[in-house]
């Protein structure tokens, strides 16, 4: 054969294997299929198994449901050959997250979120799939299994959708001031009262009242009463932080307890809780004479008044007058009313103390102790519990409270003996009986004995406040602004010590 020939075979040859790879678009197929909740984040991934797959312009991607069908047209072929490529198409939506950038955008809601049919290039991929996850974490491949969403582009950018954050918003309410603030960060409300958070993200809401207002509760997104609120949220949550002016905030404002004030272990002792975060000024008195005229023959004639944070003496009192802040006491409108009776005036920092009352020189007889308010309406008395010897007759233990404020109070009004015992209080109270009385006309409000058989008993349990003894008596209610006494008796007119108390929720 001439040299010539071959030469120009040759060529022909050379020319023949550098051709392109004819021209295609058809080999490619849907791997990964994703959208959230409400269909505005979608995207479509699908995989080339050859190359020379880049021409799409004009050929379509089909999405079918019985809702109504939806066609997308290739605006232009991608940039290079597809051999190992992916393909990536979303929506805007998808796209304004900046996860990965999708090779085309798709219409929003393209996909349909309760199933339907991929169909790619009319005929060379069918797709059948289910109801697509909506948590906004997982998608589904061709055979409908879910994994952790990995959408891919053309240039080999992969990344994962986060789920969307779910938003929860305080909104504040009433006549006073004072912000919120969440744990983790995020509500500083204030200015900030809505936040979004991770779907599953315990958040820890704390009001914190401005000066001269109080926090009178939370409502909504199942927060109550006036402590941290902790919600775990799992969708758009909603709470109300209620603000109110300190006149105006339920909350118990005078308490007090009469009782035989005896010796040694018998002495009155009353217990109360300043709450809140700021000191609160407060009237502590024990009076004795001055219940003669009211028909208590056997008063404690010469009541002296300690005043202890634990076992840490605060402030001690034998007849009011004498004490260096008298005028100060009188001028709060709290002196008592026999100069041989004890008060102190005093401002004292969130906590729990307590009031001793004994009778000067060992005397006994019938005394109270009281505490009042006399500044901050914004920081509650928490509770006021007095233990002492119950007797019978005009001997028994009688407490008081005052409901402030312009809403009801819920309260849990306790009275406890056996309880006592693995104290070291041998002569406890056996079984103690309860009485809730209205101040204002003596309508009783509620009896108990035994609080296990009162019917809200599950409710006393819920608050916190059940008693540890089958025996002991509880009573749960809301009540409006007012005075309200509660009455202990031994069952059968036994007597011992017992405690009473009243806690607000």
């Amino acid at each position: 054969m001439p040299v010539r020939l071959l030469r120009r075979l040759a060529a022909f040859a050379v020319a023949l294997f550098a051709l392109p790879a004819p021209a295609s678009f058809h080999l490619w197929a849907i791997n990964e299929i994703y959208s959230n909740a409400d269909g505005t984040v979608q995207f479509v991934e699908l995989s080339a198994f050859a190359g020379g797959q880049q021409f799409l312009a004009g050929h379509t991607l089909a999405s079918n449901a019985p809702g109504g069908n939806k066609v997308f047209t290739f605006p232009s072929n991608l940039p290079g050959d597809t051999l190992g490529k992916k393909m990536l198409l979303g929506t805007a939506g998808f796209a304004a997250l900046g996860v990965v950038a999708p090779d085309y955008v798709l219409p929003d809601g393209f996909l349909s979120r309760s199933g339907g049919t991929l169909v790619f290039a009319d005929i060379y991929d069918v797709v059948n799939h289910g109801a697509l996850p909506s948590d906004g974490v997982l998608s589904i491949d061709r055979t409908g299994a879910t994994a952790t969403n990995s959408p891919t582009n053309f240039f080999g950018t992969t990344g994962t959708v986060a789920p969307a954050p779910v938003d929860l918003t305080v909104t504040k309410s009433g006549g006073g001031t004072g912000t919120v603030a969440s744990t983790p960060a995020g509500i500083a409300c204030g200015a900030a009262c809505t936040a979004g958070f991770s779907a599953g993200t315990l958040v820890t809401l704390t009001a914190t009242p401005a000066a001269g207002s109080g926090f009178a509760g939370w409502a909504g997104g199942g927060c109550a009463g006036t402590g941290p609120c902790a919600l775990t949220l799992a969708a758009a949550t909603s709470v109300t932080a209620s603000f109110e002016t300190g006149t105006a905030i339920p909350r118990l404002g005078n308490i007090s307890t009469r009782m035989q004030v005896l010796t040694g272990d018998d002495v009155m002792i009353g217990g109360f809780i300043i709450g809140g975060t700021v000191p609160k000024t407060v009237v502590v008195r024990a009076s004795g004479p001055s219940l003669v005229p009211f028909g208590i023959a056997n008063a404690l004639a010469n009541p002296v008044l300690q005043l202890f944070t634990g076992p840490t003496p605060v402030a001690t009192n034998d007849n009011w007058q004498e004490a260096a802040n008298a005028a100060t006491l009188q001028a709060s409108g709290f002196a008592p009313g026999n100069a041989l009776e004890s008060a102190i005036h005093m401002t004292l920092a969130p906590g729990a103390y307590t009031g001793v009352v004994t009778g000067a020189g060992g005397a006994t007889g019938v005394g109270i102790i009281e505490v009042f308010e006399v500044d901050q309406p914004g920081v509650p008395l928490a509770n006021i519990s007095t233990r002492g010897r119950v007797l019978t007759g005009n001997d028994v233990m009688i407490g008081g409270f005052v409901i402030n404020g312009t809403s009801p109070q819920t309260v849990v009004v306790r009275a406890r003996g056996p309880s006592l015992i693995p104290f070291g209080i041998a002569s406890a109270l056996a079984d103690p009986e309860l009485t809730l009385v209205r101040s204002s006309d003596q309508g009783v409000l509620a009896t108990n004995d035994d609080w296990g058989s009162a019917a809200n008993a599950a409710q006393v349990t819920a608050s916190g406040f059940a008693p540890a003894n089958a025996k002991e008596s509880a009573i749960l209610v809301t009540l409006p602004p007012g005075a309200y006494t509660a009455i202990v008796r031994g069952v059968a007119n036994t007597t011992g010590v017992a405690i009473i108390e009243v806690f607000a929720q």
